[in-house]
Protein backbone atom coordinates (compact mmCIF):
# COMPACT_ATOMS: atom_id res chain seq x y z
CA UNK A 1 0.00 0.00 0.00
CA UNK A 2 0.85 3.46 -0.70
CA UNK A 3 -0.28 6.21 1.87
CA UNK A 4 -0.02 10.12 0.20
CA UNK A 5 -0.78 13.13 2.37
CA UNK A 6 -0.35 16.13 1.78
CA UNK A 7 -2.65 18.51 4.45
CA UNK A 8 -3.09 21.56 6.80
CA UNK A 9 -5.35 21.67 9.39
CA UNK A 10 -5.93 24.53 12.60
CA UNK A 11 -6.97 22.82 15.37
CA UNK A 12 -7.39 25.49 18.29
CA UNK A 13 -3.98 26.91 18.27
CA UNK A 14 -2.47 23.47 17.08
CA UNK A 15 -1.51 23.75 13.37
CA UNK A 16 -0.72 20.63 11.00
CA UNK A 17 0.65 20.71 8.25
CA UNK A 18 2.02 17.29 7.15
CA UNK A 19 3.44 16.44 3.84
CA UNK A 20 4.82 12.80 3.24
CA UNK A 21 4.15 9.39 1.03
CA UNK A 22 5.26 6.35 2.15
CA UNK A 23 3.91 2.72 2.16
CA UNK A 24 4.54 -1.02 3.49
CA UNK A 25 2.11 -3.41 5.09
CA UNK A 26 2.26 -1.61 8.84
CA UNK A 27 3.22 2.27 8.83
CA UNK A 28 3.82 3.95 11.94
CA UNK A 29 2.59 7.32 12.68
CA UNK A 30 5.14 8.06 15.65
CA UNK A 31 5.75 10.65 18.10
CA UNK A 32 5.22 12.85 20.96
CA UNK A 33 1.73 13.17 22.80
CA UNK A 34 0.22 15.96 20.66
CA UNK A 35 2.48 15.78 18.11
CA UNK A 36 -0.50 15.47 15.55
CA UNK A 37 -1.04 11.76 15.48
CA UNK A 38 -4.35 11.11 15.97
CA UNK A 39 -5.49 14.23 14.21
CA UNK A 40 -3.62 12.93 10.80
CA UNK A 41 -6.07 9.29 10.95
CA UNK A 42 -8.87 11.13 11.61
CA UNK A 43 -8.39 12.87 8.44
CA UNK A 44 -7.65 9.82 6.80
CA UNK A 45 -11.08 7.89 8.47
CA UNK A 46 -13.06 11.24 6.92
CA UNK A 47 -13.58 12.25 10.65
CA UNK A 48 -12.49 15.48 10.19
CA UNK A 49 -12.62 17.51 6.91
CA UNK A 50 -9.36 19.21 6.77
CA UNK A 51 -8.93 22.61 6.01
CA UNK A 52 -6.53 22.22 2.91
CA UNK A 53 -4.58 19.25 0.85
CA UNK A 54 -4.99 16.31 -0.34
CA UNK A 55 -4.96 12.73 1.21
CA UNK A 56 -4.86 9.29 -1.43
CA UNK A 57 -4.48 5.42 -0.98
CA UNK A 58 -2.77 3.62 -3.61
CA UNK A 59 -3.70 6.20 -5.87
CA UNK A 60 -7.16 6.52 -4.50
CA UNK A 61 -8.08 10.13 -3.34
CA UNK A 62 -9.63 10.36 -0.62
CA UNK A 63 -9.90 14.41 0.23
CA UNK A 64 -8.21 16.98 -2.45
CA UNK A 65 -9.30 20.73 -1.21
CA UNK A 66 -8.53 21.68 -4.36
CA UNK A 67 -11.22 19.91 -6.54
CA UNK A 68 -13.67 20.09 -3.74
CA UNK A 69 -13.64 15.90 -3.12
CA UNK A 70 -14.31 14.52 -0.24
CA UNK A 71 -15.47 11.10 0.31
CA UNK A 72 -17.56 10.45 2.86
CA UNK A 73 -16.53 8.55 5.86
CA UNK A 74 -18.76 5.58 5.23
CA UNK A 75 -17.59 5.00 1.61
CA UNK A 76 -13.95 4.96 2.25
CA UNK A 77 -14.19 1.47 3.51
CA UNK A 78 -11.71 1.75 6.65
CA UNK A 79 -11.68 0.11 9.57
CA UNK A 80 -10.87 2.17 12.91
CA UNK A 81 -9.03 0.86 15.88
CA UNK A 82 -9.29 3.31 19.12
CA UNK A 83 -7.52 2.64 22.19
CA UNK A 84 -10.15 1.62 24.05
CA UNK A 85 -12.56 -1.61 22.52
CA UNK A 86 -15.60 0.57 22.04
CA UNK A 87 -17.60 -2.40 22.21
CA UNK A 88 -21.01 -2.96 22.62
CA UNK A 89 -21.90 -3.94 25.97
CA UNK A 90 -25.24 -5.28 25.71
CA UNK A 91 -23.86 -7.61 22.71
CA UNK A 92 -21.75 -10.89 23.10
CA UNK A 93 -18.53 -11.29 21.40
CA UNK A 94 -20.19 -12.97 18.55
CA UNK A 95 -23.00 -9.83 17.76
CA UNK A 96 -20.37 -7.92 18.27
CA UNK A 97 -18.57 -9.20 15.14
CA UNK A 98 -21.59 -9.47 13.28
CA UNK A 99 -22.02 -6.01 13.73
CA UNK A 100 -18.93 -5.15 11.36
CA UNK A 101 -19.88 -8.07 9.19
CA UNK A 102 -22.80 -6.20 8.52
CA UNK A 103 -20.91 -3.59 6.20
CA UNK A 104 -19.22 -6.16 4.51
CA UNK A 105 -20.00 -7.58 1.08
CA UNK A 106 -22.23 -10.81 1.67
CA UNK A 107 -20.07 -13.18 -0.67
CA UNK A 108 -17.66 -15.14 1.32
CA UNK A 109 -18.78 -14.03 4.80
CA UNK A 110 -18.63 -17.42 6.59
CA UNK A 111 -14.91 -18.44 5.24
CA UNK A 112 -14.13 -14.71 6.29
CA UNK A 113 -15.59 -14.33 9.74
CA UNK A 114 -13.88 -18.02 10.29
CA UNK A 115 -10.77 -16.95 9.18
CA UNK A 116 -10.66 -13.71 11.77
CA UNK A 117 -11.70 -15.41 14.30
CA UNK A 118 -8.61 -18.00 14.08
CA UNK A 119 -6.56 -15.17 12.91
CA UNK A 120 -6.85 -13.50 16.42
CA UNK A 121 -6.98 -16.65 18.59
CA UNK A 122 -10.98 -15.19 19.92
CA UNK A 123 -13.27 -18.37 19.67
CA UNK A 124 -13.31 -19.32 22.92
CA UNK A 125 -14.54 -15.78 23.88
CA UNK A 126 -17.71 -15.58 21.32
CA UNK A 127 -20.53 -16.40 24.04
CA UNK A 128 -19.29 -13.92 26.14
CA UNK A 129 -20.17 -10.15 26.85
CA UNK A 130 -17.49 -7.44 27.08
CA UNK A 131 -17.48 -6.57 30.94
CA UNK A 132 -15.81 -10.17 31.11
CA UNK A 133 -13.11 -9.62 29.06
CA UNK A 134 -9.69 -8.98 29.52
CA UNK A 135 -7.92 -5.66 28.12
CA UNK A 136 -6.82 -7.26 25.73
CA UNK A 137 -9.29 -9.42 24.64
CA UNK A 138 -11.54 -6.41 24.10
CA UNK A 139 -8.99 -5.21 21.72
CA UNK A 140 -8.39 -8.42 19.66
CA UNK A 141 -12.67 -8.53 19.26
CA UNK A 142 -12.49 -5.08 18.65
CA UNK A 143 -9.74 -5.58 15.60
CA UNK A 144 -12.10 -8.52 14.16
CA UNK A 145 -15.32 -6.19 14.18
CA UNK A 146 -13.13 -3.75 11.75
CA UNK A 147 -11.76 -6.80 9.74
CA UNK A 148 -15.52 -8.47 9.02
CA UNK A 149 -16.37 -5.20 7.84
CA UNK A 150 -14.07 -5.83 4.54
CA UNK A 151 -12.00 -2.41 5.21
CA UNK A 152 -9.57 -1.92 2.42
CA UNK A 153 -7.39 -0.27 5.19
CA UNK A 154 -6.69 -0.21 9.00
CA UNK A 155 -6.46 2.33 11.04
CA UNK A 156 -4.96 1.34 14.69
CA UNK A 157 -4.68 4.64 17.42
CA UNK A 158 -2.94 4.10 20.02
CA UNK A 159 -4.42 -0.02 20.62
CA UNK A 160 -2.17 -0.57 23.11
CA UNK A 161 -2.25 2.48 25.18
CA UNK A 162 -4.78 1.73 27.86
CA UNK A 163 -2.96 -1.74 28.53
CA UNK A 164 -1.09 -3.07 31.28
CA UNK A 165 2.81 -4.43 30.40
CA UNK A 166 0.79 -8.24 30.67
CA UNK A 167 -2.12 -7.47 27.86
CA UNK A 168 0.05 -5.32 25.85
CA UNK A 169 2.90 -8.75 25.41
CA UNK A 170 -0.61 -10.69 25.32
CA UNK A 171 -1.79 -8.93 22.09
CA UNK A 172 1.51 -7.80 20.30
CA UNK A 173 1.81 -11.52 18.65
CA UNK A 174 -1.70 -10.69 17.08
CA UNK A 175 -1.29 -8.05 15.89
CA UNK A 176 2.42 -9.26 13.98
CA UNK A 177 -0.24 -12.26 13.04
CA UNK A 178 -2.53 -9.45 11.68
CA UNK A 179 0.21 -7.60 9.87
CA UNK A 180 1.68 -10.71 7.93
CA UNK A 181 -1.34 -12.99 7.11
CA UNK A 182 -4.18 -10.40 6.78
CA UNK A 183 -4.58 -8.88 3.58
CA UNK A 184 -5.52 -5.40 4.64
CA UNK A 185 -2.66 -3.08 5.50
CA UNK A 186 -2.35 -0.98 8.88
CA UNK A 187 -1.61 2.29 9.72
CA UNK A 188 -0.42 2.51 12.98
CA UNK A 189 -0.65 4.84 15.51
CA UNK A 190 2.28 4.94 18.51
CA UNK A 191 4.58 6.96 20.93
CA UNK A 192 5.91 3.63 21.67
CA UNK A 193 9.33 2.99 20.53
CA UNK A 194 9.36 -0.61 21.48
CA UNK A 195 5.92 -1.47 19.77
CA UNK A 196 6.87 0.34 16.45
CA UNK A 197 10.15 -0.88 16.67
CA UNK A 198 8.52 -4.46 16.61
CA UNK A 199 6.16 -3.90 14.54
CA UNK A 200 6.77 -1.45 11.85
CA UNK A 201 8.59 -1.70 8.09
CA UNK A 202 7.76 2.20 7.63
CA UNK A 203 7.68 5.31 9.67
CA UNK A 204 6.46 8.81 9.88
CA UNK A 205 8.24 10.81 12.62
CA UNK A 206 5.80 13.43 13.67
CA UNK A 207 6.53 16.44 15.76
CA UNK A 208 4.64 19.43 16.44
CA UNK A 209 1.83 18.72 13.92
CA UNK A 210 5.13 18.77 11.12
CA UNK A 211 7.14 15.64 9.56
CA UNK A 212 10.57 15.71 10.95
CA UNK A 213 11.50 11.97 9.01
CA UNK A 214 9.84 9.09 6.75
CA UNK A 215 11.47 6.07 5.74
CA UNK A 216 12.50 2.87 6.82
CA UNK A 217 11.47 2.26 10.41
CA UNK A 218 15.60 0.57 10.86
CA UNK A 219 16.67 3.42 9.64
CA UNK A 220 15.37 5.98 11.13
CA UNK A 221 15.75 4.59 14.28
CA UNK A 222 19.94 4.37 14.06
CA UNK A 223 19.68 8.00 13.40
CA UNK A 224 21.57 9.88 16.19
CA UNK A 225 20.38 13.10 15.43
CA UNK A 226 16.34 11.91 15.76
CA UNK A 227 17.20 10.87 19.26
CA UNK A 228 15.56 13.55 20.87
CA UNK A 229 12.32 12.56 19.04
CA UNK A 230 12.45 8.71 19.01
CA UNK A 231 13.36 9.12 22.46
CA UNK A 232 16.77 8.88 23.93
CA UNK A 233 15.32 5.92 26.93
CA UNK A 234 14.82 3.44 24.29
CA UNK A 235 16.82 4.46 21.47
CA UNK A 236 18.85 1.53 19.99
CA UNK A 237 18.85 -0.56 17.02
CA UNK A 238 17.32 -3.55 14.47
CA UNK A 239 18.95 -6.32 13.61
CA UNK A 240 17.64 -8.75 11.18
CA UNK A 241 18.80 -12.39 11.85
CA UNK A 242 18.22 -16.05 10.98
CA UNK A 243 17.52 -19.14 13.88
CA UNK A 244 20.57 -21.16 13.03
CA UNK A 245 20.88 -23.98 16.06
CA UNK A 246 19.49 -24.30 19.56
CA UNK A 247 21.73 -25.50 22.17
CA UNK A 248 19.84 -27.66 24.28
CA UNK A 249 22.09 -28.02 26.81
CA UNK A 250 22.47 -25.06 27.86
CA UNK A 251 19.18 -23.36 26.91
CA UNK A 252 20.67 -21.12 24.25
CA UNK A 253 19.48 -20.35 20.61
CA UNK A 254 22.17 -19.12 18.05
CA UNK A 255 20.90 -16.23 15.53
CA UNK A 256 22.97 -14.96 12.69
CA UNK A 257 22.99 -11.90 11.29
CA UNK A 258 25.50 -9.65 9.31
CA UNK A 259 27.04 -8.38 12.32
CA UNK A 260 27.91 -12.24 13.47
CA UNK A 261 26.53 -14.65 15.71
CA UNK A 262 24.06 -13.96 18.21
CA UNK A 263 23.46 -16.19 21.51
CA UNK A 264 19.76 -15.54 23.10
CA UNK A 265 17.80 -17.83 26.28
CA UNK A 266 16.06 -20.66 24.20
CA UNK A 267 13.57 -19.71 21.69
CA UNK A 268 10.31 -21.68 20.49
CA UNK A 269 11.40 -20.76 16.76
CA UNK A 270 12.23 -23.34 14.14
CA UNK A 271 15.78 -23.06 12.38
CA UNK A 272 15.52 -20.84 9.67
CA UNK A 273 13.10 -18.80 11.16
CA UNK A 274 13.71 -15.04 10.55
CA UNK A 275 13.23 -12.37 13.32
CA UNK A 276 14.04 -9.03 14.07
CA UNK A 277 16.48 -8.45 16.81
CA UNK A 278 15.64 -5.20 18.48
CA UNK A 279 18.88 -4.10 20.70
CA UNK A 280 18.64 -1.47 22.88
CA UNK A 281 21.70 1.19 23.26
CA UNK A 282 21.89 1.17 26.99
CA UNK A 283 22.67 -2.79 26.79
CA UNK A 284 25.72 -2.30 24.37
CA UNK A 285 28.55 -1.90 26.23
CA UNK A 286 32.58 -1.50 23.85
CA UNK A 287 35.74 -2.53 24.48
CA UNK A 288 38.74 -1.26 21.99
CA UNK A 289 40.24 -5.24 21.99
CA UNK A 290 38.61 -8.22 22.28
CA UNK A 291 37.44 -9.49 26.13
CA UNK A 292 38.50 -12.29 27.71
CA UNK A 293 37.08 -14.09 30.72
CA UNK A 294 33.65 -12.00 30.48
CA UNK A 295 30.03 -13.34 31.12
CA UNK A 296 28.31 -11.78 27.81
CA UNK A 297 28.37 -14.31 25.54
CA UNK A 298 27.60 -11.89 22.33
CA UNK A 299 30.70 -10.04 21.00
CA UNK A 300 30.71 -8.26 17.61
CA UNK A 301 33.59 -6.47 16.00
CA UNK A 302 32.53 -3.21 14.34
CA UNK A 303 33.65 -0.02 13.37
CA UNK A 304 32.61 3.57 15.04
CA UNK A 305 30.86 5.04 11.98
CA UNK A 306 29.21 8.33 14.15
CA UNK A 307 29.66 9.70 17.55
CA UNK A 308 26.41 11.63 18.64
CA UNK A 309 27.15 15.30 20.70
CA UNK A 310 29.19 15.32 22.97
CA UNK A 311 28.27 18.58 25.33
CA UNK A 312 26.67 16.34 28.03
CA UNK A 313 27.34 13.56 30.29
CA UNK A 314 26.19 10.77 27.56
CA UNK A 315 26.72 9.77 24.16
CA UNK A 316 25.54 7.96 21.70
CA UNK A 317 27.73 5.65 19.48
CA UNK A 318 26.88 4.29 16.13
CA UNK A 319 28.36 0.94 14.59
CA UNK A 320 28.78 -0.31 11.49
CA UNK A 321 29.21 -4.16 12.29
CA UNK A 322 29.32 -5.44 8.64
CA UNK A 323 26.55 -4.23 7.72
CA UNK A 324 24.32 -4.18 10.87
CA UNK A 325 23.85 -0.84 12.58
CA UNK A 326 24.42 -1.06 16.34
CA UNK A 327 23.81 1.78 18.66
CA UNK A 328 25.71 2.16 22.06
CA UNK A 329 25.32 4.45 24.76
CA UNK A 330 28.37 5.33 26.91
CA UNK A 331 29.41 8.11 29.76
CA UNK A 332 31.82 10.91 28.18
CA UNK A 333 33.86 9.85 30.40
CA UNK A 334 34.02 6.49 29.09
CA UNK A 335 34.42 7.86 25.36
CA UNK A 336 37.52 10.25 26.03
CA UNK A 337 39.02 7.28 28.29
CA UNK A 338 39.16 4.64 25.71
CA UNK A 339 40.02 7.43 22.90
CA UNK A 340 36.98 6.32 20.35
CA UNK A 341 36.72 7.77 17.37
CA UNK A 342 35.26 8.08 14.42
CA UNK A 343 36.13 4.95 11.42
CA UNK A 344 38.28 2.98 14.49
CA UNK A 345 37.59 -0.26 15.18
CA UNK A 346 35.58 -1.43 18.44
CA UNK A 347 33.94 -4.99 19.86
CA UNK A 348 29.95 -4.36 20.80
CA UNK A 349 29.51 -6.69 23.89
CA UNK A 350 25.86 -7.46 24.61
CA UNK A 351 24.41 -9.72 27.54
CA UNK A 352 22.52 -12.45 26.33
CA UNK A 353 19.25 -11.64 28.85
CA UNK A 354 19.20 -8.18 27.61
CA UNK A 355 17.77 -9.82 24.51
CA UNK A 356 14.67 -11.13 25.91
CA UNK A 357 11.24 -11.96 24.22
CA UNK A 358 10.52 -8.33 24.01
CA UNK A 359 13.24 -7.84 22.23
CA UNK A 360 12.34 -9.92 19.22
CA UNK A 361 9.83 -10.23 16.54
CA UNK A 362 8.60 -12.06 13.50
CA UNK A 363 6.87 -13.99 11.54
CA UNK A 364 6.02 -16.45 14.65
CA UNK A 365 5.99 -15.65 18.60
CA UNK A 366 9.46 -16.09 19.56
CA UNK A 367 9.24 -16.96 23.16
CA UNK A 368 12.22 -17.28 25.90
CA UNK A 369 11.73 -18.98 28.72
CA UNK A 370 10.89 -17.29 31.93
CA UNK A 371 13.71 -19.13 33.59
CA UNK A 372 16.10 -18.07 31.19
CA UNK A 373 15.11 -14.58 31.36
CA UNK A 374 15.61 -14.53 35.35
CA UNK A 375 19.38 -15.99 34.87
CA UNK A 376 22.71 -14.34 34.02
CA UNK A 377 24.64 -14.60 30.73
Amino acid sequence: MTLAVDIKHALGNFQLDANFETGGRLIALFGRSGSGKTSIVNIIAGLIRPDQGRVAIDGAVLVDTAQGLFIPRHRRRIGYVFQEGRLFPHLTVRQNLLYGRWFAPKDGQREEFDRVIDLLGIADLLERRPGRLSGGEKQRVAIGRALLANPRLLLMDEPLASLDEARKTEILPYIERLRDQSRVPIVYVSHSVAEVARLASSMVLLSDGKVAAVGPTSELMHRLDLFPLTGRAEAGAIVEAVVERHDEVFGLSELRSRAGLWKLPRLDAPVGTRLRLRVRARDVMLARSVPKDLSALNILPGVVADIGKTDGPIVEIKLDCHGDALIARLTRYSVERLGIRTGEPVHALVKSVALDRRSLSGPIQAAASADAEASDG
